[in-house]
């Protein structure tokens, strides 16, 4: 059986910061679930096929779970210094030596679930760009249509494997 995971991350106070939240919650919805709410980071519902989490930002813990996973999906929004609505980069386990904990990037959790549990799974890192960090809750207009596209690409690609699985 593979498992996948989506994990959104980011402050959804500060508006466009809050994309990975928007793109589990509309993974959340195709996949029959109730949105994540408040302080519920969807930890208390892992265990499926297909599971979606959403946190402030990314720690060290997060290792041992990523290592139950063959894919993983990390959420998250980018500046405009990058021009793409929707950029896409495959993850590899690395360690980076200059690391602090509030800034544990994706890339140092993929090699901690290598090195303490024996797997890493696939990764990629999805971002959105963002346009509006201000404080409030609503996406900007082109974030959200970039959070959609996440949400519908996503959506394909847990349904192909699915599929695959079925085939198999």
């Amino acid at each position: 059986m593979v498992r996948v995971l989506v994990i959104g991350y980011g402050n959804p106070s500060r508006r466009d910061d809050g994309v990975g939240l928007v793109v589990v919650n509309g993974l959340r919805e195709r996949l029959g679930r109730p949105p994540l709410v408040d302080n519920d980071d969807g930890f208390g519902e892992l265990g499926g096929k297909a599971d979606t989490l959403f946190l402030q930002q990314l720690n060290p813990e997060l290792a041992e779970t990523l290592a139950d996973y063959d894919q993983v999906w990390f959420v998250d929004a980018h500046l405009g210094a990058q021009p793409e609505l929707v950029r896409r980069a495959r993850l590899a386990p690395n360690v980076d030596p200059a690391l602090v904990s509030h800034h544990f990037k994706p890339e140092a959790l993929l090699a901690l679930a290598d090195q303490l549990y024996g797997h890493a799974p696939e990764a990629e890192l999805i971002s959105v760009l963002g346009q509006d960090f201000d404080f409030g809750e609503q996406l900007s207009p082109i974030t959200a249509t970039g959070a959609q596209q996440v949400v519908d690409a996503l959506w394909l690609a847990i349904m192909d494997e699915a599929s695959r699985r079925m085939t198999r």
